[in-house]
């Protein structure tokens, strides 16, 4: 498949969408916007008038992470929104890994967001979700009445441990990288079936729509050098002052983030006095292990 260009010159894949043809549950149809010449995928479900839930996945997955928690949240009334980040899921996909940094993913997202005109809503995040939409709410916090998040951190130049060492290394070595594998490995209450297993497969036919999933776990801000630790800094310096809601709905066992919600909990002012929630068992993907309960703890959280 040859590649496209933006009016920018940025060159682009776009999946096919047949590869989206057989979604189990996930009967969702998706909407599109134009971020910076790149079409944007996302799911808008529920009512048009009801609260606004801003979901947002990581690596290396999209949406379709949300099917077992967008049910539940619409038949509470909510308006569950759920981009697919640039390089992941139905989104156009540069070819070119510089292409992808983490302060133009932040970019992205606010232009998304003014896009979809979005002016109140509540993130919930988990993985890189969490690293970009917490820059986002530190970025422009009246737009957020409240945020929760799942296994995710904000680091700020320092490492985040070997789970997440152990995991940078083989996303660099690995020949392919399976996402549906991946995803298997990862759930650790329930057994993916082969079709879930392709449909996280599904973004990538090849290596070349990969660039954007090869390269962000080289972009968390692990060291000094990297980018968005400058920017990370000051979105900490708000997070500290935030005094509205901040829930933090974990999974300890994750190898990988699993402990970085207590740094939340201890910073935040808003965390105090929440109904923090940890869930075993449970791995890195919380919301495909203990879906039902994500929800089911975000409705009670937020009625």
């Amino acid at each position: 498949m040859a590649a496209t260009q933006t009016p920018t010159g940025t060159e682009f894949l776009r999946t096919p969408d047949e590869r989206f043809a057989h979604l189990p549950d996930f009967p969702y149809a998706p909407k599109y916007v134009d971020i910076d010449g790149l079409r944007m995928a996302y799911i808008d479900e529920g009512p048009t008038d009801g609260p606004v839930l801003l979901l947002m996945h990581g690596e290396p997955t999209w949406s379709y992470l949300y099917r077992r928690m967008i049910p539940p949240l619409v038949d509470a009334g909510f308006r569950c929104v759920a981009p697919d980040l640039i390089g992941f899921g139905r989104s156009d996909k540069p070819v070119e890994r510089s292409a992808y940094t983490y302060n133009g993913h932040v970019a992205w997202i606010h232009q998304f967001i003014a896009a979809v005109e979005l002016t109140t809503a509540t993130l919930f995040a988990q993985d890189w979700g969490g690293l970009i939409g917490l820059r986002v709410v530190a970025e422009d916090p009246d737009r957020f009445e409240r945020v929760a998040i799942g296994n995710t951190g904000l680091p700020v130049g320092a490492s985040l441990g070997p789970g997440f060492d152990m995991w940078l290394a083989a996303s660099q070595n690995m020949a392919f990288m399976d996402c549906g594998a991946l995803m298997q490995r990862a759930t650790a209450a329930r057994e993916l079936t082969d079709d879930e297993v392709d449909a996280y497969r599904a973004p990538f036919p090849d290596e070349a729509h990969m660039a954007g999933a090869r390269e962000f776990p080289t972009l968390v801000p692990i060291t000094p050098e990297h980018g968005g630790v400058a920017e990370n800094i000051a979105a900490w310096q708000i997070l500290e002052q935030w005094d509205k809601p901040f829930l933090t709905l974990a999974c300890p066992g994750d190898p990988v983030l699993g402990q970085l919600h207590h740094e939340f909990i201890e910073r935040v002012p808003g965390a105090s006095g929440q109904p923090h929630q940890e869930f075993a068992p449970g791995g890195h993907f919380i919301q495909d292990d203990c879906g039902e309960d994500i929800a089911a703890a975000l409705i009670s959280w937020l009625a």
